[in-house]
């Protein structure tokens, strides 16, 4: 049987029928009818399916909860065929470009609309999904989860199309973001990230499945309950489109409600609710972003998150090992901003809301500095810091009944996180210099490794060296001028050790200190492991994935690497995660080599951005 034969067999794999409701049909396009351009579109009849996220498609209801974590042809077939797909855009049309029928789908598929910081329309009229389509939606289990591709050829919301002012063909490269399509690299880089992340309790979105069409270009699938982002809203906020904002923002609320996310009282304002519900969601994932050293690019478009708050788009993601709050990401035409500047950033996206959420609510749209003392912004303000010191106490080590003690407490709280800001915030000396993809001035300290270490030198009761810690505590970033000056920062560490000492002390009495040490000990290597996954470690093991591919690396050897590199934040304490998960998956076997090479470059890079 021919493959093009073979994937337009429906009869053979009924146990995967729930991708035939995967068919381009989305409830935004009828909610929304301006936010998306529409395509016909076409089945490529090819590639290999690299990675699958098996547990993601359980929760989804697309294979049954006993399905084994193994591709199968069947299997691949149905992925290919809902999937390995491509958009007829405005240069096919033009160009009457012939394709065979009877691998155009029956229903067309929609790119949306959203404001994007690379248009020089700021009003929306031309950015959105430049290379991406929503596949459509799967119900289970009373939860509904959006699916879209990106790499399935250009729109007109691409950049580059705008930037040319005609119709683009796909695979074009004379203009910047205009190609439509997606490198591999990208694509098994987020299938790595986006689940890692998920496993840390981190809002993100999740990649589904990641084809491999050949000659370093795929097509990769996220998924998530919600996929709209603020950009999506605030587009019709800029153009002052009334109706269609306020059905935006209903089908949003809508979404939240019928997933459980968002529980309202019967008497409240649903729209003033809906608006203290993402203030409270930004302030929590704009401090755990901070706490935890991820870059995520926010901004005033509110392009680069969810609009329930959490990751989309992982281009320019990335996870630091230690405080690089001075790299920016260069993006030809601007710089991003930095991990400091991202609160800001959330701040002035609650301010839109509050703007949105009045406008809707009143007809009238008022100017944005009027919603400057807000609430909303109020109590963001003050949800960010109460959350950003919760996550210090949580990276720390300590659980939920400690760090609400040691809050109470303030004054120790407090001269405890000056201290600790003091080192993570120190830089070697020298002014910015350039890195790969922008610019960062490094950390003198990686204080990772004080809260990973401190406790065990406690417990062990060994004698505190403060000229030794603080050399372990050194990045690998330091210059041999720098060694010099580390001395002057020794009085500081002691006292900062005297200060975790203390809060140690407030939770524990002399008989229950050591135990609760050893605990606290646990979480903290866990959570300040050395084998955090730094973002240039990322592209290292990627490209490492790739030249073993070229060495003869099969798509099970690929999905086996991914997936060890995965599971290896199935620990993580206090997170709640997929029963599919709790049923003790092990680790994949990898051969001793590459699990040698993988570890090399997880290490390499851990004091990297």
């Amino acid at each position: 049987m021919s493959l093009k034969t073979a994937l337009k067999s429906k009869s053979q794999d009924p146990i995967y029928r729930k991708f035939d409701t995967i068919n381009g049909e989305h409830p935004w396009l009828k909610a929304v009818p301006s936010g998306a351009v529409t395509y016909r579109v076409r089945e490529l009849n090819q590639g290999q399916v690299v990675y699958f996220n098996y547990i993601l498609a359980k929760e989804m209801g697309l294979i049954s909860d006993t399905h084994p974590h193994q591709m199968n042809p069947n299997l691949e077939q149905r992925l290919l065929q809902t999937f390995s797909l491509q958009i007829i855009n405005e240069y096919d049309e033009l160009s009457k470009k012939r394709f065979d029928q009877s691998t155009i789908k029956p229903h067309r598929y929609m790119a949306t609309r959203y404001l994007q910081l690379q248009h020089s329309n700021k009003q929306g009229k031309t950015s959105g999904d430049g290379r991406g389509i929503w596949n459509g939606t799967v119900t289970h289990r009373g939860h509904i989860w959006d699916i879209s591709s990106r790499g399935t050829g250009v729109t007109c919301l691409a950049p580059g199309s705008v930037e040319a002012q005609k119709p683009l063909k796909t695979g074009a490269t004379e203009f910047g973001y205009g190609c439509g399509l997606a490198e591999i690299d990208e694509l098994l880089g987020a299938a790595i990230m986006a689940e890692a992340f998920h496993l840390q309790g981190i809002p993100t979105e999740r990649v589904l499945c990641v084809i491999d069409l050949g000659k370093g270009i795929g097509i990769g699938v996220r998924s998530a309950q919600n996929l709209i982002r603020p950009a999506h809203l605030f587009r019709l906020l800029k153009m002052e489109n009334h109706s269609e904002l306020k059905a935006a923002f209903d089908y949003l609320i809508e979404r939240q409600i019928q997933n459980q996310r968002w529980v309202f009282t019967e008497k409240g304002d649903p729209y003033e609710q809906s608006l203290k519900k993402i203030s409270q969601s930004f302030a929590d994932f704009t401090a755990q972003l901070d706490r935890d050293y991820i870059f995520a690019w926010l901004d005033w478009d509110g392009d680069n998150v969810l609009a329930d708050a959490g990751i989309i788009d992982y281009g320019s993601v990335r996870q630091f090992g230690a405080r690089h709050d001075q790299y920016r990401y260069d993006d030809i035409e601007r710089f991003s901003t930095n991990l400091n500047e991202q609160k800001t950033k959330a701040k002035a996206i609650i301010q839109v809301f509050a703007q949105l959420t009045d406008f809707v609510k009143t007809g009238r749209k008022k100017p944005l500095k009027d919603f400057s003392q807000h609430p909303m912004v109020a109590s963001f303000n003050k949800k960010f810091e109460q959350s950003r010191s919760e996550r210090l106490l949580y990276r720390i080590g300590f659980d939920s009944g400690q760090r609400k003690k040691i809050i109470t407490q303030k004054a120790h709280f407090e001269e405890f996180e000056k201290l600790f800001s003091y080192f993570e915030k120190a830089k070697i000396s020298g002014s910015p210099i350039k890195v790969s993809d922008g610019i960062n001035h490094p950390p003198l300290f990686n204080m990772r490794t004080f809260l990973r270490q401190i406790p065990e030198i406690l417990l062990k009761g060994s004698e505190l060296n403060e000229d030794v810690m603080i050399k372990n505590c050194l990045s690998s970033f330091i210059k041999t001028k720098n060694y010099k000056t580390v001395r002057k920062h020794q009085s500081k560490l002691k006292k900062l050790i005297e200060v975790y000492q203390s809060m140690i002390g407030l939770v524990s009495s002399p008989t229950t200190q050591k135990q609760i040490l050893s605990k606290i000990s646990t979480n903290s290597a866990i959570l300040n492991s050395e084998k955090r996954i730094t973002g240039n470690a990322l592209i290292n093991i990627v490209n490492f994935i790739l030249d073993e591919k070229k060495k003869g690396l099969a798509a099970t050897g690929i999905q086996k690497v991914i997936d060890k590199l995965i599971l290896e934040h199935t620990d993580i304490p206090e997170v709640r995660v997929s029963r599919f998960y709790k049923k003790e998956i092990r680790k994949p076997l990898l051969p001793a080599d590459i699990n040698r090479q993988l570890l090399k470059l997880v290490l390499e890079f851990k004091d990297d951005i």
